[in-house]
């Protein structure tokens, strides 16, 4: 391998160095230690024979060659990926580069090139200036990739880099790519997961008054516009920032009614929500809300520029010296806004990309949590409830209900939300339960809407084990991967011992004047839709529990799934369906059976589902106990499953069997062969027979064919 003929190494400020791809326009920032790599492929090199020595060179007095060898070959992959390094001679990288482009058979050199520009693209617009370097940490990094395209103008586009970073500290590998919003084929054209769209620019004409027309008309029309054409060529989903509240207004005092200046803002994100519903899988980003929790003053420039162009204070603190032109070279100190913000030109990027990220992991369920484990003594109320005799001893006439009773109050309100969620609510606390069951009641004059009661928890561990055993045990009964729980709990001890021996659960309780706000924010803890299936999964739970019990008390298998008295609805799903949501949930939140892991959005399925060479089934089922509701999906495209989930809480009753086999008679009309795949993933592994259980056979490695008998 070594350094492509088309990489150019351009010095741009202490270590940090800016490469650049002549023919693809590549533009990536880097630190020394990948400059210092790339310089070492300036002869060819052998890998992974050479990194050793690449790690050698770039080790640190306080690590090893042997601890960055990994880091180094991670890192060599994704430089071969971005064509910094090639393992072809200059001359096949020549001609391999003209093959590429000759069979584009554009008429246009010029066009030709920039489709395969295009193609590649990575970052912000070249308008702007070069952002964060990347590192080792970067490229080193095992984490789960994602790809975004972004539309917008400098407000979205600034931010490419901060994504990145923010994306990264939640170990995601975000790659992005940017572009202005009347460039739609951009999205057609760029492989990617998700697309972010900043404010547009007809944000400008919210403030000026049309004669018939609200103020927010052009705004919306203009934004129906680009998701219209955006749904024509993408079925991702579509994450859209609303407007920022203005920080001053024109006629100050004097603005009144619903056409004064941030009333016309606010009223064009109402109708933008509005709008957003009206299509698949597109949400809007509160970037008003979020600009405005942590101090819009000091985030905006409608307080220094211009009414409606939102940007950074701090841009005008990074602008290249030869713009100065304009104020003929005078310009007052800018230490003062320097003092104002804090010494920090990119406080808008940082909280405006968090936002974004946190959009994003809740869209694409990375990382959800589908139980919150809650420790009940001084978490739930204050002290030792069978000391203190009841869970408050509050009244109307001690304080009102916002005063210190108002902490745990909300805390509890906060829970019964995450419930509505469908996130389920399990307790584990050293006590003895006859006595909590017996204590945990609250008077008539307390909110009852407001506060958790027994029946709110799925499951309990209440005894005196220790709580790591516990969770464990909760785990195992729930069926639930560790790493979907949260575990909260006031005492130190208890916090580290489960820290300690079960890494995978997350834990909190350190701060109690923080878990409300955490509780309801964390994207970690919410879904895109709240489905039927979701809202009652509490219920549903506890029915598969119930089921569990059952079978234990019952004498064999058989006599268990005839006792439960099964009944199953299989239906084929068409683009208008309601079920397309809860089916898209299905496949994000199912990782045990799922033949190929894969996932799909609810847009995706609804451009699907009205394919004619594609076939989308799902199965409710019911039984004796409850209604397990929508538990099965199957995606049949060109003759091949390309997915086949079944929910936990269905396995062990033969659903998946009677599902396929329903399939199977659904696809007769079709041509002979009807094949299935089968992608391992860590935790698929009760999905892997199901083909060969039914009549299947293997072709190739993980491709499956089931050949319906002759005729006659």
């Amino acid at each position: 391998m070594r350094r492509s003929r088309f990489v150019h190494q351009l010095p741009v400020g202490k270590d940090r160095t800016l490469i650049v791809h002549a023919i693809s326009h590549m533009r990536l920032p880097a630190d020394g230690d990948i400059s210092t790599l790339i310089d070492y492929f300036a002869q060819p090199r052998r890998v992974p024979e050479d990194c050793d020595a690449m790690a050698a060179l770039i080790a640190k007095p306080h690590e090893t060659a042997a601890d960055l060898r990994d880091v180094v070959e991670r890192t060599v992959m994704e430089l071969q990926s971005r064509q910094i390094l090639t393992e072809q001679t200059p001359e096949q990288e020549l001609a391999d580069i003209g093959a590429e482009l000759a069979s584009k058979h554009g008429r246009d050199p010029a066009e030709m090139l920039e489709r395969y520009r295009r193609e590649l693209k990575e970052g912000a617009a070249s308008y702007w200036a070069v952002g964060a370097a990347y590192g080792l940490d970067d490229f080193g990094a095992t984490r789960r990739r994602v790809d975004a395209v972004l539309f917008g103008d400098c407000d979205i586009q600034m931010e490419a880099d901060f994504l990145r970073r923010e994306a990264a500290r939640r170990g995601i590998d975000l790659h992005v790519s940017a572009t202005f919003p009347d460039d739609i084929r951009f999205a057609g054209e760029r492989k990617h997961d998700v697309v972010f769209i900043g404010a547009l620019r007809a944000r400008h004409l919210v403030a000026e008054d049309i004669d018939g027309y609200n103020p927010h008309a052009a705004y919306i029309g203009h934004t129906t516009e680009l998701l219209s054409k955006l749904r024509e060529v993408t079925s991702a989903p579509i994450l859209i920032d609303n407007l920022p509240e203005p920080t001053v207004q024109p006629l100050g005092l004097a603005e009144r009614g619903v056409k004064g200046h941030r009333t016309r803002f606010r009223l064009t994100n109402v109708a933008l929500a509005e709008l957003a519903s009206a299509f698949s899988d597109v949400y809007v980003i509160d970037v008003a809300a979020a600009l405005a929790g942590v101090g819009s003053e000091r985030l905006l420039d409608d307080g220094q520029v211009g009414f409606t162009h939102f940007g950074s204070p701090g841009w005008m603190l990074q602008r290249p010296e030869n713009e100065k032109a304009a104020v003929h070279g005078i310009f007052p100190d800018t230490a003062p806004l320097v003092q104002a913000l804090g010494g920090d030109p990119y406080g808008r990027e940082t909280v405006i990309a968090e936002k974004h990220i946190d959009a994003l992991v809740t869209v694409m369920g990375i990382g959800r949590k589908k139980c919150v484990i809650l420790d009940l003594d001084g978490t739930l109320w204050p002290g030792v409830l069978a000391e203190t005799g009841s869970p408050f001893a509050w009244t109307p006439e001690i304080s009102g209900a916002f005063s210190y009773i108002g902490l745990y109050f909300g805390l509890h309100e906060a829970l019964l939300c995450l419930k509505k969620r469908g996130i389920v609510l399990a307790c584990v606390s050293k006590n003895d339960e006859a006595t909590v069951r017996e204590l945990w009641k609250y008077p008539d004059h307390y909110p009852a809407q407001r506060l958790l009661t027994p029946d709110d928890f799925v499951t309990w561990r209440v005894n005196w084990d220790d709580k790591v055993g516990n969770i464990r045990s909760i785990a195992e009964e729930l069926g639930f991967g560790l790493d979907t729980f949260l575990f909260i709990d006031d005492k130190a001890v208890e916090r580290d011992r489960v820290r300690q021996r079960l890494p995978e659960v997350e834990v909190w309780g350190e701060d109690p004047f923080s878990l409300r706000r955490r509780l309801l924010n964390d994207p970690r803890l919410q879904i895109p839709v709240i489905t039927a299936e979701a809202a009652a999964r509490s219920t549903l739970v506890k029915a598969q529990i119930a089921r569990q019990q059952l079978r234990t008390e019952t004498l064999g298998e058989a006599q268990y799934i005839e006792s439960l008295r099964i009944q199953c609805r299989v239906e084929r799903l068409d683009p208008a369906s309601t079920k397309l949501e809860r089916v898209g949930e299905l496949f994000s939140r199912t990782t045990q059976f799922n033949t190929t892991g894969r996932k799909f959005s609810s847009g995706e399925l609804a451009a699907l589902a009205g394919n004619p060479d594609t076939r989308l089934f799902a199965i409710d089922v019911s039984d004796r106990l409850g209604d397990h509701g929508l538990v099965g999906a199957a995606v049949i495209t060109e003759g091949e499953i390309v997915g086949f989930a079944i929910s936990c809480r269905a396995l062990g009753m033969g659903v998946e069997h009677t599902f396929l086999r329903h399939v199977l008679d659904e696809m007769k009309g079709t041509p002979q062969t009807l094949r299935g795949r089968i992608i391992p993933t860590p935790r698929n592994i009760p999905a892997r027979n199901i083909y060969r259980d039914n009549g299947f056979s293997e072709r190739e490695d993980g491709l499956w064919e089931f050949t319906k008998p002759a005729a006659g």
